[in-house]
């Protein structure tokens, strides 16, 4: 199992955007020498989020990486154009040397929509037509497509093409049904983000996606099942519940005031925390029991990645990253 971070890089965890996105970049290369496998950056077009062009910072963090995947998290391939996503990404697995990927999805976040002039009518429609493009410029440098969102491809070469031969490709869900059976379907990895409830009730919906992957006859090889949640490691299972609950309460306070959700509380968190809940979060024997033990409610999972956003600071963002290398990824290869 491979273990990395996903970050929305908080403008917060410092007292300046610019001081924001360096120490950022610190805790990528922190990141690769402590041994964790990947790192990737979501697509938020907010006030609190710096991730608006993740390649941006990624390729930054290639210039002082050796090793770390370096991906997305996702992005919002809906309201993009497939062909710069495919050129950004392909650059930069050119400047890594073959560490790029990644994760097209939705996003939970509808932002981007009415600032690239978008309709949310056609939220389905725009991820699926947009989808199908960005695999059709990956699997073929000179592309002939046409849609209903773009004008039309003929004959046209996309460049740069990247290391790899196939740029890795996942598509990031949710809770639809249908989005699970979409990424079988189109024989190809799947992120499940699952940030609350109980990880174990997402069984049946991975299960449908192996499903569908193995009936539309595509090479087992390419089946893969990553594990996104919410999580924070501290050197007790004590200092980590007091380093992360007071970021993470103000935080989905936030969320809930503007989808019309009621604030966690302590014992709700508590709830969440426990043995089968969706938080990630403990001491590093506990953090690595819990994500064992994710997966195998899924019946197996490939990666597990670490959501950490939640107005911590670069100093506990740190500590954190240390012991998931020095720790956890040890506890689990013992497991």
């Amino acid at each position: 199992m491979k273990i990395g971070i996903d970050s929305f890089a908080h403008a917060k965890t410092a007292p300046t955007a610019r001081q924001a996105i360096a120490e950022l970049i610190d805790r990528i290369v922190l990141a690769d020498q402590v041994g964790i496998d990947f790192f990737a950056l979501g697509e938020h077009h907010r006030e609190e989020f710096l991730d608006s062009a993740a390649h941006v910072l990624l390729a930054a963090a290639a210039g002082r990486t050796k090793r770390i995947r370096l991906g997305s998290a996702v992005t919002v391939i809906s309201a993009a154009d497939p062909v710069r996503v495919f050129q950004n990404f392909a650059t930069l697995d050119l400047v890594s040397n073959g560490r790029a990927e990644i994760v097209a999805g939705r996003g939970s976040f509808t932002e981007a929509f009415p600032l690239f002039g978008l309709n949310l009518s056609d939220y389905n429609e725009l991820f699926e037509e947009k989808l199908k493009l960005l695999l059709e410029i990956r699997n073929n440098e000179v592309v002939n497509w046409s849609g209903r969102f773009r004008p039309p491809l003929h004959n046209q070469p996309v460049y740069p093409r990247p290391v790899q031969e196939k740029l890795p490709i996942w598509v990031g869900v949710g809770g639809t049904p249908q989005s699970f059976v979409r990424a079988g379907v189109l024989g190809l990895p799947l992120m499940v983000a699952v940030i609350g409830g109980e990880t174990a009730r997402f069984s049946p919906l991975v299960d449908a996606y192996r499903r569908a992957y193995e009936t539309s006859g595509h090479p087992p090889e390419g089946m893969r099942v990553g594990l996104h949640s919410l999580g924070y490691v501290g050197k007790t299972s004590e200092a980590a519940h007091k380093t992360y609950f007071p970021g993470y309460q103000e935080m989905f306070t936030r969320i809930g005031q503007e989808r019309g959700f009621a604030p966690p509380t302590l014992h709700s968190y508590r709830g969440q925390t426990g043995p089968t809940g969706a938080l990630v979060v403990g001491s590093p024997q506990e953090v690595a029991e819990k994500i064992l033990r994710h997966s195998k409610a899924l019946g197996g999972i490939d990666r597990f990645s670490f959501q950490m956003d939640a107005g911590l600071s670069h100093a506990e963002l740190s500590s954190a990253i240390r012991l998931i290398g020095q720790k956890v990824i040890p506890f689990i290869k013992e497991g």
